[in-house]
């Protein structure tokens, strides 16, 4: 590679990453004041949860356009500078349906609501949001939530760091930098992921629809850039993400203690979809086979299969596994310790979970991933 064509590429690659970091406040075109951040939902046919955020940012720039880049450098600027609102009074209105809400000290708010009107048969519903105190006609915005169709036969709920991309999907500069400069073929997503995941999203009779949801405790900032590599890489449902209420403010660089964050969200789904069974998915690294197993043994009826990535390589940490895999048996379980994504897939077309001829896919990006030498 040239000097002039690396120069380019990574020119380019830096303009991309910049207007996905700057994305979070651009949908008030430039104008600064109040600005209501909605986060993707989800919903059962009588209910809905949604979480967001209410800022107050500058407003310089507008007169710029949004495809110059110094537009998108000092959007991220107002996006460092903007404040969260306190105690701002949050209206959500969907059909006939209206709650308010609070943000807390953080600015964050959480809708979960009881709807008097069904939503239609579709995936993808849209909401308003507008602030009723601190009132600020221009802050109303749209907010969308999902709801898993009549023929989805189980949902899967997935933690993303270690499970779907490599360590590190709470360190935005270098997921940026593998997203952007490194391109496709840069070791961010696990090999398999993409096709595994869609199988389970097909379903055995390759139409099911199921829903995936992804569970973690990366920071909300980092909201938009995961959406990307989702997008890029064909990971399904574009995503639907649950992250632990903390993100890129001043004043902050570390963040708010989160206890019990995965088990109260994965515990919340179950309580949405209470008829629909689950698929648990998570890595060796932290304490995703203790968080599942003791959601096993809160639903033992709910789930239907555990999946773990191998990925702490002592056999202190496989044999503490392999006893929760014991005792997920008893219950009529199996916790599943994989070396890698082929290992699952084998594994959920024997139990109907997907079906055969997926296996053949997942064992594809494997060996494509292998010719590169991820």
């Amino acid at each position: 590679m040239s000097f002039r064509s690396g120069f380019y590429r990574y020119a380019q690659a830096f303009r991309r990453g910049l207007h996905i970091l700057a994305a979070p406040v651009k949908g008030d075109s430039g104008r600064g004041g109040l600005f209501i951040q909605a986060y993707r939902g989800y919903g059962s046919p009588n209910r809905l949860f949604l979480m967001g955020q209410v800022f107050r940012q500058p407003g310089f720039g507008a007169s710029w356009r949004e495809d110059l880049l110094r537009r998108d450098l000092i959007d991220l600027v107002r996006r460092l500078l903007r404040k969260p609102i306190v105690g701002a009074r949050v209206r959500i209105r969907y059909k006939d349906t209206n709650t308010f809400v609070h943000t807390d000290r953080h600015g964050f708010f959480r809708v979960d609501m009881e709807l008097r009107t069904m939503p239609s048969e579709v995936s993808w519903h849209e909401m308003q949001l507008s602030l009723d105190s601190h009132a600020d006609e221009r802050a109303a915005t749209i907010g969308e939530f999902y709801t898993p169709q009549p023929r989805a036969r189980f949902g899967v709920i997935s933690d993303i760091d270690d499970t779907v991309v490599y360590t590190g999907v709470a360190n935005t500069v270098m997921m940026m930098w593998r997203l952007f400069a490194q391109g496709a073929e840069s070791r961010m997503v696990f090999p398999g992921v993409p096709a595994l995941y869609q199988a389970f999203h097909a379903g055995r009779d390759q139409g099911e629809g199921n829903p995936l949801f992804y569970v973690s405790r990366a920071p909300w900032s980092i909201y938009h850039v995961l959406a990307e590599v989702f997008r890029r890489n064909r990971i399904p449902h574009g995503p639907i993400l649950i992250l632990r209420e903390w993100g890129m403010k001043r004043g902050s660089l570390l963040p708010r203690r989160a206890k019990d964050h995965k088990r109260d969200a994965i515990r919340h789904i179950l309580g949405m979809y209470p008829d629909m069974r689950f698929v648990l998915v998570g890595d060796s690294g932290q304490r995703d086979p203790e968080v599942y197993s003791r959601i096993l043994r809160e639903h033992p009826d709910r789930i239907l299969g555990i999946y773990i990535r191998d990925v702490s390589n002592t056999p202190e940490r496989s044999e503490a596994i392999d006893r929760l895999a014991l005792e997920a048996r008893e219950v009529g379980c199996d916790l599943i310790l994989a070396a890698d994504n082929l290992e699952m897939a084998k594994h959920a077309a024997s139990e109907g979970l997907i079906a055969d001829r997926a296996v053949a896919a997942v064992r594809e990006e494997l060996r494509r991933a292998a010719q590169r030498g991820d």
